[in-house]
């Protein structure tokens, strides 16, 4: 009722023409009843005009889809006489307006189909001054005009409809500056050829008499088969509609699109689904250059024939260079016009549009494809009522708002996928010829689409390049993206698209966790990286995601898209930037303070250590059970690892050292002891630039265990020896016992074994003398050693005594895999001593106290075990723990203790004369032992494969005999510390 504000008076306005109302209306106080704050009109079928010719309507399309043309007509004709002039003229806000414009545009939609199946039941000449009247009150409307052209040709006046045509061209280009429509300019084409399709069948008599009732489609159907003029769209009788087919306006599709048949055959079988209430929407959703588009359009045109009344195709512009976002209006307006109606019955505003838009649609089999979507509000508008449509939408952000839509996420190719497509457009010569360079160039496109389509755009535009040679060019991260363009298009203009979409602090936020070290992101490395809130940052990570500017592989974890981290870097100072280095910072102390954290529950008998706490206090994750807390280690391991190498941490040392310690700690846990060795190094470039002589001894004390983890043993002794002289400067007797504990380890390694023995017993010595309440697992540790060294040389009570002194301390201060090693090397002292049931006993001992420990420590039980178990004749036993223990054995395992295990094993294969198998073993043994410098190890399988050689035979085994002799000599192995069969 009112445009704008209403008045203070509307409330009393409304009830008191509401009261009118049913005073002049015969019974009106039943008909207009009150409905909670509003009012509600209540009638039935025959008393409101518009319900009686909706009636008519669906009577119509009961008839054409039964070919009863002459039926269709009649109950038109009987739909038209209801109206009496403009619906709802006169007073009304522009809500009315727009609702008389959708009924409007009802009633002309009616009158025209009646003028086509007038034409197609043969009359001609008898339309014309209808059409012309119909005309006059609306010139733009190009159906009319269409039937006017028709009418008149085939009454003979064929220059009239030439002249007709004329007039209408002229009247668009003046009005509007446009050219008639596609259909009409064919219409004119045919009328200048003559073409016989334009013939229509001879008249008929029209009916005046009231239409009988109407038959059900099944029973009428076979009569107009036989009796009836073929109906719309029929071949020999043709309409305006039939003559041009229905509109599509669908882009050419990819002629060369390759693989996505999964991702197609989902969003087929997603169309195909019952809608329901409303149209079927299907949208499709995924980062910028996935292939959105190309796979929304290969769709629709493998439903078109699903859609006889068109197919239609609108590019809202949401993420298009240099362009604002399509408005709704505009999109209707264009849409509109491509279905036929006139320029001058679209309504101007809004809310006409979408009405007049529904109304259009009703009835009729669409399917409308809206790409480019910027967001919900721009689709909304556009979605029609009629549930007989399908609507496609795609977008680079996930459109929430759009219910009951189903959401399909377009990621990037499968690999075979990448390949398919390389040799399709490349051609699969090419291909052919570099495989593994096409492997890597798809690889560096991160399987993008636009990426792979544009790298094959280079190479087809220089003949010369070899795939290689592109990779080579791609693999210099800051030229990637210049690399990947040709012409307007590239991988940067189309994610710099979505970028610019987004709200500035989401930029910002962007730009910043390109910066993370990690592959993924989690919420609180996020929040230490943005400066913000847990909660604020997974808000930003969603909205990131929602935009396809990230993926998640794993719920709370987030990454970049290769491509996309490289676009990130690339819109700040990179990774040597001021903004760069304080993300760093933050990022360090987010990681030293959540490392500590977890090593605190993972390691509680680890040293603790005076290391100066971030400046800020960090949201941490939680960290209470063992299992989850190790799991979260592993995920973010590798970018903690990433940061220490970055550097650029000299203003805080300190925490670099810190976390450091604390990475060391998990990665010697995990086996990975390359890393572990790199971790160190870091850690002692922080410390000697402190020049803080505790730190650096204690690094180096990890540095040197690394290093004897990686079978790097001189590495190691100099790395222990510098610690030594470092904590003795610093007067620190624990830290010297962990020095000599270190060089004891090395020395024994490397065959050493009287000053092994010396530097191990000096350490439990110190130890013994000190505190040592801290070191408990340095002290079972160093006992662990020294009972090794007395094992290898023959001294098994004294090996003995060490070893239960282990297993006094773990009880105490429990340490699972020095309890399972001391229990492993007791049993190997008490085969020493021939008491294998106590070996059996201690060996099972071991056992259950490995739940915990380290797959390091299992796999030397295990063999063990098996020897034993071969000892007391349970050779079916022995055989299942020597398999079990070769399983557990992987790239992880160090080499030192795969030599072991593989000498130990070779000795029940000799006992029980399988000597190629011992052979084998041994030779394994001395191979990995030899490439390390490992002389104890070496020596054992020397003396292993000189038995084994022998009974098989073969000369080499006096060789075999003699270096073992010269090895357990040189390391004062007396006979009795060599291992027995």
């Amino acid at each position: 009722m009112w445009d704008e504000e209403p008045p203070v008076t509307a409330s009393h306005q409304v009830r008191k023409a509401v009261a009118d109302l049913r005073r002049r209306i015969p019974g009106g106080g039943k008909l207009i009843v009150t409905d909670g704050p509003g009012y509600r009109v209540q009638v039935t079928d025959e008393q409101l005009d518009l319900l009686e010719f909706n009636g008519h309507i669906q009577q119509v399309r009961r008839a054409v889809a039964v070919g009863q043309s002459q039926e269709a007509a009649d109950q038109l004709r009987a739909a038209l006489a209801l109206w009496r002039g403009p619906v709802m003229s006169g007073a009304g806000g522009s809500v009315v307006e727009a609702a008389g414009a959708v009924l409007e545009e009802r009633r002309l939609g009616a009158a025209e189909q009646l003028f086509e199946l007038r034409l197609s039941l043969g009359e001609s000449g008898e339309l014309i001054g209808d059409l012309r009247t119909l005309i006059a009150q609306h010139p733009l409307r190009e159906s009319l005009r269409g039937h006017l052209i028709l009418a008149l040709y085939r009454s003979g006046r064929q220059a009239e409809a030439l002249a007709e045509y004329a007039k209408v061209r002229e009247l668009l280009v003046e009005e509007l500056g446009i050219d008639p429509s596609a259909q009409l300019t064919k219409l004119y084409e045919d009328i200048l050829r003559a073409s016989p399709e334009l013939a229509g069948p001879a008249a008929r008599p029209v009916s005046v008499a009231a239409p009988a009732a109407p038959q059900s489609p099944e029973a009428a159907a076979p009569d107009a088969r036989r009796s009836e003029p073929p109906g719309l769209g029929s071949s020999r009788f043709p309409t305006l509609a039939s003559l041009h087919g229905a509109p599509c306006t669908l882009p050419p599709g990819i002629p060369d699109f390759t693989g996505r048949e999964r991702e197609l055959a989902e969003v087929l079988d997603a169309c195909r689904q019952d809608a329901g209430e409303g149209p079927r929407v299907v949208a499709i959703d995924g980062m910028g250059g996935c292939g959105k588009t190309s796979l929304a359009v290969r769709t629709a045109y493998q439903l078109a024939e699903e859609y006889p009344d068109g197919q239609l195709y609108a590019d809202l512009r949401g993420f298009t260079p240099g362009e604002k976002p399509q408005r709704a209006a505009a999109t209707l307006s264009g849409l509109l016009r491509t279905l036929g109606v006139a320029a001058d019955s679209i309504p101007d505003d809004e809310a006409g549009l979408i009405g007049l838009w529904r109304a259009t649609l009703t009835g009729r089999r669409l399917l409308l494809l809206f790409d480019n979507a910027l967001d919900a509000g721009q689709v909304l508008p556009l979605l029609p009522s009629a549930t007989e449509c399908l609507v496609l939408v795609t977008s680079r952000a996930r459109l929430l708002d759009l219910d009951g839509a189903d959401w399909i996420s377009l990621g990037v190719m499968e690999p075979q996928e990448s390949r398919a497509m390389l040799a399709d457009i490349l051609g699969d010569d090419r291909v052919a010829r570099e495989p593994e360079a096409a492997a890597e160039l798809a690889e560096l496109c991160g399987h993008l689409p636009l990426a792979l389509r544009l790298a094959v755009a280079r190479l087809r535009n220089r003949p010369r390049w070899t795939v290689r040679y592109l990779v080579e060019r791609l693999e210099d991260e800051t030229r990637r993206l210049d690399e990947l363009s040709a012409g307007e298009r590239s991988v940067a203009a189309t994610l710099s698209l979505s970028y610019k979409a987004l709200e500035p602090e989401l930029q910002a936020a962007f730009c910043l966790l390109g910066l993370h070290p990690g592959a993924e992101v989690d919420v609180y490395s996020a929040a230490a990286l943005l400066e913000t809130g847990v909660r604020d940052a997974e808000d930003m990570l969603e909205d990131l995601l929602d935009m396809h500017l990230l993926v998640q592989n794993d719920p709370g974890r987030y990454a970049f898209h290769d491509l996309v981290r490289t676009y990130a870097l690339s819109l700040g100072e990179g990774r040597s930037g001021r903004e760069a280095r304080e993300a760093d910072g933050r990022l360090l102390g987010y990681y030293t303070a959540a490392t500590e954290a977890a090593c605190t529950l993972l390691f509680p008998s680890r040293r603790s250590l005076q290391v100066d706490a971030p400046a800020t206090a960090y949201a941490l994750p939680p960290m209470r059970r063992e299992d989850r807390t190790l799991e979260w280690f592993d995920r973010e391991s590798a970018g903690v690892q990433t940061l220490l190498a970055r550097g650029g941490h000299e203003d805080s040392p300190r925490l670099v050292f810190a976390l450091a310690r604390n990475a060391s700690f998990h990665l010697n846990l995990r086996g990975r002891f390359a890393e572990f060795e790199a971790v160190c190094r870091a850690g002692l470039t922080a410390t000697r630039g402190m020049g803080d002589p505790v730190l650096i001894c204690q690094t180096l004390n990890n540095l040197g265990v690394a290093c004897w983890r990686l079978g790097r043993f001189t590495e190691a002794v100099e790395a222990g020896e510098e610690a030594l002289d470092w904590a003795r400067k610093a007067g620190r007797p624990d830290d010297e016992a962990v020095s000599l504990g270190l060089l004891g380890l090395t020395h024994y390694a490397l065959g050493n074994l009287t000053s092994s023995y010396d530097y191990t017993t000096q350490a439990v010595r110190a130890f013994q003398e000190g505190d040592g309440a801290n070191l408990s697992q340095q002290q079972a540790e160093d006992l662990n050693t020294l009972g090794t060294v007395c094992l290898a040389l023959g001294r098994y009570d004294e090996a003995a005594v060490a070893l239960h002194r282990v297993i006094e301390i773990c009880r105490s201060h429990p340490h699972s895999g020095g309890e399972v090693t001391a229990w492993t090397s007791l049993a190997l002292a008490q085969i020493g001593r021939g008491e294998f049931e106590a070996a059996q006993d201690s060996v099972t001992r071991a056992w259950a106290a490995s739940a915990t420990a380290m797959e390091e420590h299992l796999v030397l039980t295990l063999a063990v075990w098996a020897d034993v178990s071969d000892r007391l004749g349970h050779a079916q036993r022995a055989q299942e723990q020597e398999a079990r223990a070769l399983e557990l054995l992987n790239p992880r395992t160090s080499p030192q203790r795969r030599c072991r295990v593989d000498n130990i094993l070779a000795l029940r294969h000799t006992r029980n004369n399988r000597y190629e198998e011992a052979l084998s073993l041994h030779e394994r043994a001395f191979t990995c032992a030899e490439g390390m410098g490992y002389r104890v190890e070496m020596a054992h399988a020397l003396d292993g494969m000189a038995v084994a050689a022998g009974h098989l035979g073969l000369p080499v085994a006096a060789r075999h005999r003699e270096r073992a002799d010269m090895l357990f000599e040189a390391m004062g192995v007396p006979p009795e510390g060599r291992r027995t069969l």
